[in-house]
């Protein structure tokens, strides 16, 4: 049982691991990548950093950024419409009788497109969260799907240029350093903002 379990992290070490499991993802087609982002809009706990430096290393950078940034768009939109349609008439009552519960959702209610959009763009906010906050609030739902899309561009971009240095690093390691950096300042913004 040892044996297995360090034969196991000896073969994630290789890059003959990566390649092949990149050129395995590959072969799936765009639906696997979007599948992969859009689920991250209803399942907190995925990394969106790992989905689409995977989804880069596998379909390069402008296919990687293009399906990670349609299926988070679909994924949040989703999320966001079935809350606000479905979800918010049934919890209305109960979210009444909790005046700290209103009182969040009035200060939803007030957040300013800017400080929504800065919200949106940091890749370690949880896009779930901010879909269902925004989806029980009375906040504009056109102007929310516009903003939503135009932070993911941003955020999408900022994400594949990491997941393209990640990538190269494997050919050229000076790119890890890199790769770091804009990993360590998306965090450290995040948490700033």
């Amino acid at each position: 049982m040892g044996n297995k379990v360090i034969e196991y992290f000896h073969l994630l070490n290789t890059v003959e691991f990566w390649e092949q499991l990149f050129h395995s993802f590959r072969i799936l087609g765009p639906m696997a990548p979007i599948l992969l982002a859009a689920m991250e809009s209803l399942i907190p706990a995925l990394p969106l950093i790992a989905i689409v430096t995977l989804n880069v290393a596998a379909h390069g950078a402008i296919l990687g950024f293009v399906y990670s940034w349609i299926g988070a768009c679909v994924g949040s939109t989703f999320v966001f419409l079935f809350v606000r349609r479905v979800i918010k008439r049934l919890v209305l009552r109960v979210i009444n009788r909790f005046p700290k519960v209103e009182k969040a959702r009035a200060w939803v209610n007030s957040i300013r497109p800017r400080t929504l959009f800065l919200i949106l763009i940091m890749p370690f906010t949880p896009s779930s969260f901010v879909n269902f906050a925004f989806g029980v609030s009375d906040f504009d739902e056109k102007k929310y799907i516009k903003i939503m899309i135009a932070a993911k561009i941003v955020m999408l971009i900022l994400l594949s240029l990491f997941g393209t240095s990640l990538v190269q690093a494997l050919e050229q390691p000076i790119y890890i350093l890199l790769a770091i950096i804009i990993g360590i300042a998306l965090y450290v913004s995040s948490k700033i903002i």
